[in-house]
């Protein structure tokens, strides 16, 4: 069995904001009734973490739930707990009608960061980043590919997308975090 690699090594860009490679990061994919009572237990006992409202992201330290649309979920676990998840999951909810998938080596993450890190993703995504709260989460576009994303952090996001476009999304964040580049707003 080989080791897994994160989708850019740990890449690393300084600008006006520093954009980097999280790294790995276990992601799951759940697909139900996320009213069901049964679904919700399965979440809460795997995560720590309630079912979010819709557009949220709830996080109970090393462990997050974010609404993806009205029957999907994506669980964020440490990558070496990823399977293990899943099959807990998938035993917590057998005999209802879920999809349970470790989509894991399928995606990227990537931690934008500085007091000036949303000007990065406003040059890329239609989102309102000012009005953006903590703790909403964003499916959208970066430039021409699919993104969710987040705010992490007062001066932090977390964007998240398929790690087969991952040098194409990093190199449009670090273009849009050079410096001279920013956005200015009175």
């Amino acid at each position: 069995m080989s080791n897994a690699v994160s989708a850019l090594n740990g890449e690393v860009h300084k600008g006006f904001a520093e954009v980097a490679e999280a790294g790995l990061q276990g992601m799951i994919t759940l697909r139900g009734d996320l009213s069901s009572a049964k679904l919700k237990k399965a979440v809460k006992d795997a995560t720590g973490c309630d079912v979010p409202a819709t557009r949220r992201i709830v996080m109970a330290g090393d462990k997050a739930v974010g609404w993806m649309s009205p029957d999907e979920l994506l669980l964020l676990v440490p990558y070496a707990e990823a399977a293990a998840t899943v099959a807990s999951v998938e035993a917590a909810l057998a005999g209802e009608h879920a999809l349970v998938a470790d989509v894991s080596d399928a995606r990227v993450t990537i931690r934008i960061r500085g007091e000036k890190a949303a000007e990065v993703l406003m040059k890329l995504c239609p989102v309102d980043f000012p009005s953006l709260a903590e703790g909403e989460l964003r499916r959208t576009r970066a430039a021409q590919v699919a993104a969710a994303l987040w705010r992490s952090g007062p001066e932090e996001f977390t964007l998240v997308s398929f790690r087969s476009v991952a040098g194409y999304v990093m190199g449009l964040l670090e273009h849009s975090a050079r410096s001279g580049s920013e956005i200015f707003t009175a």
